[in-house]
């Protein structure tokens, strides 16, 4: 203990207080050499004698007394979880300083910090200052038709298991990709130094990427259209049920979201009556974050995209579609792991914020 390069001084004082005492040495001769006082030398030595090793710690202390009550900081803390709407505060969202100020106006307390409110609710880990987006579930089939879903990406369909002829597509478009011209060219990372880009720059127009995923086998096809539209979309799918494997595969199931170029069942039926073994399944609404193309998509502006410096639209499609070659030659599948039973305890979750609206649970 007395030679530990990482223990406190503290420690490192009494087990050296201890040791000169099994040399022999007096308290007095103990006291000098390490510069404190006799009182602390028998007060050490005391307590080894009589407790060992476990002596030399410290005792358990009660600290200052408490300053706010529990209920304080119980009321400090459950104003944090309300909105400030409903304390007709003209605030979107609560801050340590203005929570500090409601509890004073309240009469919560008389007087308490803002370093002091932060502390309490840092214990709870309660952060009234952020948000997160989300939505209810508007769609009364929701549980069904995302178990459908989530039954294709676990290989699995009307209870019964995929062959090694069936595949499972994941489908959408990227719209709005912007051919940005800057006015001047990004300069290089360099030595303590992130890259710069260049705040102005040109607009060179718009165009679309449509791809579909391959949920199982990693591989994109993709194209790039002038617009979206059921057109667009028809040409996709042309492309790849005229490809192998999917032109001769038993099933070929499309998963997509509501756009409107692949909506309700009018879209399903067009596609199946191209092609007899291409199915369209359809997310419920609001559900795209069950698409797994969106994966891709995000991959594709964060790696692809961003930032841009695009002289012309066939420059940015050209790296579309470079970055889906290079893509398919080094990508796995994705390690999805959301399912039925997810979907249940989520739903179940939503459930306890919306009672007049449940949601039926996932077979």
């Amino acid at each position: 203990m007395s030679r530990r390069g990482r223990a406190e001084h503290r420690q490192v004082l009494r087990a050296r207080i201890v040791l000169c005492a099994a040399d022999g040495q007096c308290n007095a001769d103990i006291a000098r050499a390490l510069g404190v006082v006799v009182d602390t030398v028998r007060k050490w030595r005391k307590r080894f004698c009589r407790e060992g090793l476990p002596g030399l710690a410290d005792r358990p202390r009660s600290g200052r007394p408490r300053v706010f009550p529990a209920t304080v900081v119980a009321e400090v803390k459950a104003l944090a979880c309300e909105l400030p709407a409903e304390a007709e505060a003209p605030l979107a969202r609560w801050s340590c300083p203005e929570l500090a100020r409601e509890a004073v106006a309240r009469g919560v307390c008389e007087r308490v910090s803002t370093s002091t409110v932060r502390r309490w609710l840092a214990a709870d880990a309660i952060k009234p200052w952020q948000h997160r987006s989300w939505i209810f579930p508007r769609d009364p089939y929701f549980a069904v038709k995302a178990a459908r879903v989530l039954d294709l990406y676990a290989r699995v369909w009307e209870g019964e298991p995929l062959g090694e002829n069936d595949f499972v597509l994941s489908a959408d478009e990227k719209p709005g990709v912007q051919a940005r011209y800057r006015k001047h060219k990004p300069l290089p990372t360099g030595l303590g130094r992130p890259m710069r880009v260049e705040s102005e720059y040109t607009r060179g127009g718009t165009l679309a990427y449509l791809a579909a995923y391959d949920v199982h086998r990693a591989r994109v096809l993709g194209r790039c259209e002038p617009t979206t539209g059921i057109a667009p979309f028809s040409r996709l799918v042309d492309q790849v049920m005229t490809s192998e494997p999917y032109a001769s595969a038993r099933r070929v199931f499309w998963v997509v979201d509501n756009g409107a170029s692949h909506r309700n069942w009018a879209a399903a039926a067009r596609m199946n009556d191209a092609f007899s073994n291409a199915h369209m399944i359809h997310l419920p609404v609001h559900a795209s974050w069950l698409n797994q193309v969106e994966i891709y998509f995000s991959a594709v502006q964060r790696k692809a995209l961003t930032p841009d410096d695009f002289f012309d639209l066939d420059e940015v499609e050209q790296r579309l579609l470079s970055f889906q070659s290079r893509y398919n030659t080094t990508a796995s599948p994705f390690g999805w792991t959301f399912t039925r039973h997810d979907l249940n305890q989520l739903l179940a979750r939503i459930g306890h914020h919306d009672r007049h609206a449940p949601q039926p649970l996932a077979a």
